[in-house]
């Protein structure tokens, strides 16, 4: 759509499009380092894969799990140091206010892993990966019946609604959710932005961090490249009265984690264990009742001292959207490129919540330099637009 000339124009640095933590985290490092930038977001903010995120901070201790460490794992090792530096307010983000659920992580197997144990006995890992002793052990595996072995990983695990509570508050008056039929506009190699009350949004930068809805931005500006994929997981969400938070992957023979579990709080009172990993990946070509079977007999197996007769099953379905790889595999780090053809235009994705100060890090870079103060700009659009919502937590919203 061709922009009227009597169109209002509001010119920004940077506009970023999208409302999860990419998103959020961006608008505060771009904020910070002068530019005048904005927020755009379509839905409650974290709704999405932000919120349905199992909060985990990891230095891809995980994806070691072939007794070798790889590109994914290596991209990554220094990001919990990162996050530890933001959540004491000594980061290029400030994150004092988000809660950490758990600042240590577990490995753990159900029989001696041979190649793995030496593995992570080796100077590679030193630093990153603990043995645990039995007198030692979470109160989870205190029990007799477990006689596998358990790791301590540099992990943590973050409260993710209170990450975007915390990134939300430190941006306030500076996050907008986009009326209805707001359209986008391509003029040669520059891109625009028209809101549906007919204000034209000019930015220098327009930074697609949409996740999933990337694809759509791209299509909107008839961008053919790059293109998007989807890896879908149906995690699985379980309601408990067994008095144990734990965060920890469970090894198999796979070379992802046979379970992953989180543990939150439930609105309810009780216990919430949301479990990913190749249940989760598996789970996304089976049905709700065959991932609830499996899932149930996972955890029988796994923990036969506890009690789950009681316990209430429901799955979560999300897709994991990333840059498109060769055969589908999953990206070994952050992706943020100019659009081509597009000279306004860059495409981002973190790939994974660990690495989201990575996706901003080769942002920084791309950019001109801060244009003309343009707080003028900011005050129209709170005239215009409204803060959006903090999206729910999805295992409140579950049946």
């Amino acid at each position: 759509m061709q922009a009227s000339s009597a169109s209002p124009t509001i010119n920004l640095d940077i506009a970023i499009i999208g409302g999860g933590i990419a998103a959020l985290w961006l608008l505060e490092r771009l904020r910070r380092a002068g530019y005048t930038a904005a927020l755009f977001s379509d839905g409650p903010l974290g709704a999405g894969q932000t919120v349905a995120s199992q909060g985990m901070i990891h230095g891809g201790v995980k994806y070691t799990l072939a007794g070798t460490l790889s590109g994914a794992s290596e991209a990554i090792a220094d990001m919990p140091e990162h996050w530890r530096a933001c959540l004491a307010g000594k980061g290029d983000v400030d994150l004092r206010q988000t809660r950490v659920l758990s600042d240590h992580f577990y490995m753990w197997s159900t029989s001696t892993v041979g190649k793995l144990t030496s593995f992570f006995a080796s100077r590679a890992l030193r630093g990153r990966v603990e043995k645990v002793g039995k007198a030692e052990r979470p109160a989870l595996f205190a029990n007799p019946a477990f006689s596998g072995s358990l790791y301590k990983l540099v992990d943590m695990v973050l409260d993710v609604p209170s990450l975007v509570a915390n990134l939300a508050a430190n941006n306030a008056g500076y996050i907008f959710q986009l009326d209805s039929g707001y359209q986008w506009h391509r003029e040669g190699t520059r891109a625009q932005q028209r809101l549906g009350c007919g204000t034209v949004i000019n930015a220098g930068q327009f930074i697609f961090a949409a996740g999933k809805g990337n694809q759509a931005l791209l299509q909107a500006v008839d961008a053919q490249q790059p293109e998007q994929q989807l890896r879908p997981l149906r995690q699985l969400v379980v309601r408990h009265d067994n008095p144990y938070p734990f965060y920890g992957h469970c090894l198999g023979a796979e070379k992802t984690p046979r379970l992953t579990i989180s543990s939150h709080p439930g609105a309810d009172g009780r216990m919430v264990w949301y479990l990913g990993g190749s249940l989760a990946e598996e789970g996304a070509r089976l049905s709700d009742d065959q991932l609830i079977a499996k899932g149930r007999a996972e955890l029988q197996q796994l923990f036969p001292w506890l009690e789950f007769s009681h316990a209430e099953f429901s799955t979560l379905y999300i897709e994991r959207a990333e840059p498109k790889q060769p055969g589908l595999v999953r990206p070994d780090q952050a992706y943020a490129e100019p659009v081509p053809g597009l000279d306004n235009v860059i495409a981002a994705w973190p790939t994974k919540l660990t690495l989201t100060p990575n996706m901003a890090q080769q942002i920084m870079p791309q950019l001109a330099a801060p244009g003309a103060n343009h707080s003028d700009a900011l005050e129209q659009l709170r005239q215009r637009l409204s803060p959006p919502a903090l999206a729910a937590l999805p295992w409140e919203t579950t049946p």
